[in-house]
């Protein structure tokens, strides 16, 4: 079984999905439009490029996403995507990337249990946890 996040957005989940490759050192992006689909039929004209779905490879993960129209998105709450790393200098380059034009909700800094650890909600409205755990010797 793999688990894999699926967000929401509201119109700029291409915006986010690339933003999302550059951070992330993400490959295999997939931006599929409402146009050229079989939803093209009952999809509004001013809906036609918006994303029905996306896909991002992230390591050994799928971050899939897609833009929910107006009516139904909702403000993302009640959870985080959590990346974990090895490394923490990747945790730093990754916390910051992710920051541009978003809001530090804990900044990243050495925990009891972690090297780097910080929150953050990033310029899309997704709140986002970077941890790299202490490893027992």
């Amino acid at each position: 079984m793999k688990l894999n996040p699926y967000l929401y957005f509201n119109g700029d989940c291409k915006a986010a999905f690339t933003f999302y490759e550059k951070c992330l050192n993400g490959t295999n992006l997939v931006l599929m439009t409402h146009a050229g689909t079989p939803a093209e039929a009952t999809t509004a004209p001013e809906w036609l490029d918006k994303i029905i779905h996306a896909r991002l490879t992230v390591g050994d993960v799928l971050l899939m996403g897609s833009d929910a129209p107006t009516e139904h998105f909702k403000t993302p709450q009640g959870f985080s995507v959590t990346l974990g790393f090895d490394d923490p200098a990747e945790a730093e380059r990754v916390y910051n990337a992710l920051l541009e034009k978003g809001v530090a909700t804990m900044p990243l800094a050495e925990t009891f249990w972690a090297k780097k650890f910080g929150m953050l909600i990033d310029q899309f409205g997704t709140p986002w946890m970077i941890n790299c755990e202490n490893r027992p010797a």
